[in-house]
C-alpha cells in the first residue's frame, strides 16, 4: 500500500511543479503590470497602452500578415498534400523531411538568404508584405502536419472517384469535397499560424519592420509595466489560438477510410 501511495503522489507532485514552474512567472508579470510604485497598484499601464496608436497598427499588421499566411500556406499546401495522399504516396518520405527543413535552418540564415538572392517588383520586397514569404516556411512543420493528419482521415480515394463519377472536375473535387471535408484541419493549421506569426520577431526585426513582437521589445526597452502588459496580451493570443486548437481536435468527426 505504501509503494502503490508513493506511486501516485510522486506524479501529482510532478503536475503540481510544473504547474508552478509556468505559473509562477506569468502572475508575478501579470502583479507588476498593475504596480504604478510603491504600494500603489492600478490599470495605468493598460490605460496608456490602449491610447497608444503604435500598439493597434503594429497588432493590426501582424494580425493582416497572419491571414495572408494563412491563406498563401494553404493554397499551396492544400493542393500538394491532397495530391501526394492520392497519387504519390512514395514520396511522404520526401515531403515529411522538406516539411522538417524549418527546424534544421535557423532564422537568420533563413531571411539572410532571403534578402540576398531574391528579387522582386519594390511594392512586394519593399513592403511588409515581404513577411509572408518567410511566415510561410516558418509555419510550415505545423501547417504540413494538421493537413497531412487531416488527409490521411479522409477515404480520398472513394471520396475522389465519386465526384468523378457525377462529373466533377478537379477544382470541384478540391473546394466542394475535400476542403469542407478538412474544416478541422484547416481550423487547427490557421491557428497554429496565428500564434507563429503574431510571436515571430527575428525576420520583422532584421527587415526593419514594426510588428506586435517587435513593438512589445521596443515597449520593453522603455516601458516596464506596459512591456509586462503586452507580455500577457501576448500570450492570451497564443493561448486562445491553441485552446482553439484543442477545441476543434476534440470536435473532429471521421469520414471515411481509418483514423
Amino acid at each position: 500500500m505504501r509503494k502503490r501511495r508513493r506511486s501516485e503522489t510522486g506524479p501529482k507532485i510532478g503536475l503540481v511543479l510544473i504547474g508552478l514552474y509556468f505559473l509562477v512567472p506569468l502572475v508575478s508579470t501579470g502583479a507588476f503590470s498593475f504596480w504604478e510604485g510603491g504600494n500603489r497598484y492600478g490599470l495605468r499601464a493598460y490605460v496608456a497602452l490602449v491610447h497608444e496608436q503604435q500598439l493597434w497598427q503594429s497588432l493590426g499588421l501582424s494580425l493582416r500578415l497572419a491571414i495572408e499566411t494563412i491563406l498563401v500556406g494553404l493554397v499551396i499546401l492544400v493542393p500538394a498534400v491532397f495530391w501526394m495522399n492520392l497519387r504519390v504516396q512514395r514520396l511522404r518520405a520526401l515531403f515529411d523531411f522538406v516539411s522538417v527543413l524549418p527546424f534544421v535552418v535557423p532564422p537568420i540564415a533563413l531571411v539572410a538568404g532571403l534578402t540576398a538572392l531574391y528579387r522582386g517588383p519594390s511594392w512586394f520586397v519593399g513592403t511588409a508584405n515581404y513577411l509572408v514569404v518567410p511566415y510561410v516556411i516558418l509555419a510550415l512543420p505545423y501547417t504540413y502536419r494538421a493537413l497531412e493528419v487531416g488527409m490521411r482521415a479522409l477515404d480520398l480515394r472513394t471520396l475522389t472517384e465519386a465526384a468523378q463519377s457525377v462529373g466533377a472536375g478537379w477544382l470541384s473535387i478540391m473546394f466542394r469535397v475535400i476542403v469542407p471535408n478538412l474544416s478541422t484541419a484547416l481550423i487547427g493549421a490557421a491557428l497554429l499560424t496565428i500564434a507563429i506569426v503574431m510571436g515571430e520577431f527575428t525576420f520583422a526585426n532584421i527587415l526593419l519592420f514594426n510588428t506586435f513582437a517587435v513593438y512589445i521589445n521596443y515597449v520593453g526597452q522603455t516601458a516596464a509595466t506596459e512591456a509586462a502588459a503586452l507580455t500577457l496580451l501576448s500570450f492570451l493570443i497564443t493561448w486562445l489560438a491553441m485552446l482553439g486548437v484543442l477545441l476543434t481536435g476534440r470536435g473532429q468527426v471521421q469520414i471515411g477510410g481509418a483514423r
